[in-house]
């Protein structure tokens, strides 16, 4: 790689052992409490060693290519590019992020499903040649700008629940596949592998086994117009969890031993994304605003009504929203809950709470119902597992300013890079020792990515 990100501004604190990301949340709070209460989030970056090694004990040799939509900001994409991850890009200025990493234009593939004619112009000019396909019209828009490109076919599985109506919205069927085909040999354009996803919410692994089959089928298809296939896309669709990952692995090793095997020449590969990132980060937000309601909303499902008419039900705003960080929100369940930052008693009493972002949009509700502490202007909130989602990506709300990002890692997760001959000179020129009696003020080096 022929360097980093010239302009990323940012630095990431390595904590000594004594030192925790519970202390690293209560010195920024600290901090933002006398400075101005903004959003923030702090990514353990220290996670990302430790979900690729996951990855390689559990996935080998399936090579990771991690979507950078999932997650663009500079210290996520410096780690996971030293740790030699491929990236999964859907936009040119994806493109151009990756490459100002110094990524070959090999590990990069280009899989938005509806590329502009500028796009495709772009990544052949990049020498970026693998990119995803599923229609004829695509296909010839390709092959006008890309002449060189190297396409997946990007088959649709057979899921089509309530929950997973995106599975059917890309992707194309088998029967088409042939057609595709057809046209690809007319244009000269060159097709080189399948691609499926099956997403993280299915429950029904079985789909994996139908996915793998299906593209066994387009491989022996493609043989009889010449086309020498030799790469497998399976997506992404990864939780994040161990127990997750090994289910996802027990079902297809076999298959791909059977159908892709060692000597057959295809390389398998996957998209992991909220599987790196998700849990890496942790957000802070800031109560800005309170109102107290009518108590015409239930209680969350599973929770005894114990209150009395006459107790209050509150309404909160916080400084981060749908419009920002809370994006996800407006397609999908949160997957996480807010805990209060403050101590409280035990025994103190729980009121049924909403919680709402600053733009008073009726869209921006972040937790309809949930059971917390009477709490105040200028509390703080904290959500896990948010390293996936709008992160790196510009708000359209005009108010809205991005939380900072503070980065750190652990020793023991920095030893772990050096044992694996990743941590090289140029990354780490961005770390700095934190000891484990956090006392930092703004002017120190514990500074952001904004």
């Amino acid at each position: 790689m022929k360097g980093f990100l010239e302009d990323a501004n940012y630095s990431i604190g390595l904590l000594d052992e004594g030192a925790t990301l519970a202390d690293v949340i209560d010195n920024c709070i600290y901090e933002h409490t006398h400075t101005g209460k903004r959003a923030f989030y702090v990514g353990d970056l220290g996670k990302l060693v430790k979900k690729n090694i996951q990855w390689h004990n559990v996935m080998a040799p399936i090579k990771p290519f991690y979507p950078v939509r999932c997650n663009s900001t500079p210290g996520v994409l410096e780690i996971l590019g030293t740790l030699g991850v491929g990236f999964a890009c859907s936009s040119k200025s994806e493109m151009a992020l990756i490459q100002d990493l110094g990524i070959s234009p090999e590990n990069i593939i280009y899989t938005n499903p509806c590329k502009q004619a500028s796009q495709i112009k772009y990544a052949a000019k990049a020498g970026i040649n693998i990119m995803t396909c599923d229609n004829d019209i695509e296909l010839k828009k390709i092959a006008r700008n890309h002449p060189n490109a190297k396409l997946l076919l990007h088959i649709a599985t057979e899921d089509i629940t309530a929950d997973e109506e995106m599975n059917m919205k890309f992707g194309t069927t088998l029967k088409n596949c042939r057609h595709l085909m057809e046209c690809a040999k007319e244009l000269g354009v060159q097709i080189v592998g399948v691609k499926f996803h099956v997403s993280g919410s299915c429950k029904e692994l079985q789909m994996y086994i139908h996915a793998i089959s299906d593209a066994r089928c387009v491989f022996d298809m493609a043989e009889e117009f010449g086309f020498k296939m030799n790469m497998l896309d399976i997506g992404g669709g990864f939780t994040g969890s161990e127990i997750q990952l090994e289910e996802v692995n027990h079902v297809i090793r076999p298959l791909l031993d059977v159908y892709f095997p060692k000597e057959s020449g295809v390389n398998v590969i996957a998209e992991p994304g909220f599987y790196y990132v998700s849990s890496a980060f942790t957000l802070a937000v800031n109560i800005i605003a309170k109102k107290t309601t009518e108590y015409d909303k239930l209680l969350p499902s599973g929770v005894e009504q114990t209150r009395n008419d006459d107790e209050p039900v509150f309404t909160y705003y916080i400084n981060d929203g749908v419009y920002g960080s809370f994006a996800s929100k407006l397609s999908e369940k949160l997957n996480t809950i807010p805990e209060v930052h403050k101590k409280y008693k035990e025994d103190e009493p729980l009121f049924a709470s909403s919680l709402w972002g600053p733009s008073c949009d009726e869209l921006d509700q972040i937790v309809e119902n949930c059971l917390l502490p009477e709490l105040s202007v200028g509390d703080w909130l904290i959500f896990d597992n948010m390293g996936s989602g709008t992160l790196g990506e510009q708000s359209t709300f005009n108010d809205y300013q991005r939380p900072l990002i503070y980065y750190m890692m652990s020793f023991s997760d920095w030893d772990e890079m050096q044992d694996a001959g990743i941590a090289s000179d140029t990354l780490m020129k961005n770390f700095f020792f934190v000891p484990s009696c956090i006392q930092l003020s703004p002017e120190d080096r514990f500074s952001t990515a904004a």
